[in-house]
């Protein structure tokens, strides 16, 4: 049997690999629901830890219109809650199903999750990455654009699992992103020198707009720091000062447009103005998850 192509990063495609997917997602955008089903007879695994909107309706939508069937299962269901190992549960599943969609609070389950399966796994989002969004964003400055190499991507806010896959797809495709950050909240650095010359980190959010294509924020306070009141105080106290507001998108070049990967919180991160303004990709962001999805499950499953 083959070795099945997970993806847990996102660089396990190749640079000719990821921009397929990209335009294969805008062609499954255009053909919509009635599209072609190359999953018939195909049943997916959602294993979710973590609460979700879009990466679990997309997915299940997708996996449906594909022509398959997705299984949600919830981590606390399943004997994973009562001890069993991660390799016995993806041993397990491998014989059941043809894929498996993982969202988890631990970074390093989902890579042994990955070694044990004889089937192909997605990371759906965890700590350190989130892929599948990254997919998606560059569908959206694909369709925005016309063409995502050379586009410049200001990254404002947390330096967090949305900024490490934007920084690593994003070169894979041409496309530099600078984030700015907070000294305590910055991307990772063996991240960031993974992406190489195009990943760049600065303090100062307007330095980073200035002539940028593209502004990109995410929330202040992720899942998973949502408990400590004293570190979620922190965290909005030392980002105040990147909030995506008119003022700093008046630095971006004229035709630049935000974006935002959801949920939100107006007033913290992004003011509404930007969120809800004609100027916001936000909301095809969101519905390119569908898509961009839909030609990640092609690419591996088929």
């Amino acid at each position: 049997m083959s070795q099945p192509r997970h993806f847990i990063v996102g660089t396990e495609l190749t640079r000719a690999e990821l921009a397929a997917v990209v335009e294969r997602a805008v062609e499954l955008k255009h053909a919509g629901s009635d599209g072609p089903q190359p999953l018939q007879g195909s049943s997916v695994a959602l294993l979710f830890q973590k609460p979700s909107t879009r990466t679990r309706v997309s997915l299940q939508v997708g996996i449906s219109q594909l022509g398959g069937q997705a299984l949600l299962l919830r981590s606390e269901e399943l004997q994973l809650a009562r001890g069993e190992s991660v390799k016995d549960t993806a041993l397990v599943l491998s014989r059941y199903i043809d894929g498996i969609a993982v969202r988890v609070g631990e970074h390093s389950l989902l890579e042994e999750l990955a070694r044990h399966a004889s089937v192909p796994v997605v990371n759906a989002l965890t700590p350190l990455h989130h892929p599948c969004q990254a997919l998606a964003d560059l569908q959206t400055l694909r369709e925005r654009f016309g063409a995502v190499e050379g586009l410049r991507v200001a990254y404002v806010g947390d330096g967090n699992n949305v900024c490490h896959s934007l920084m690593l797809l994003g070169a894979r495709l041409g496309v530099e992103v600078i984030a700015a950050t907070p000294a305590e909240l910055r991307p990772d650095e063996a991240i960031v020198a993974e992406a190489g010359d195009l990943a760049r980190v600065v303090d100062d959010p307007v330095a980073a707009a200035d002539g940028a294509h593209v502004l990109y924020t995410d929330v202040w306070v992720s899942m998973g720091d949502e408990g400590d009141e004293g570190d979620a105080r922190r965290r909005r106290e030392l980002l105040e000062p990147y909030r995506l507001d008119s003022g700093l998108l008046a630095r971006a070049r004229d035709d630049a447009i935000v974006m935002h990967c959801l949920p939100a919180h107006p007033g913290e991160e992004i003011t509404a103005d930007l969120l809800y303004g004609e100027r916001s990709a936000v909301w095809d962001q969101a519905e390119n998850r569908l898509h961009a999805q839909k030609a990640l499950l092609e690419k591996l499953l088929v």
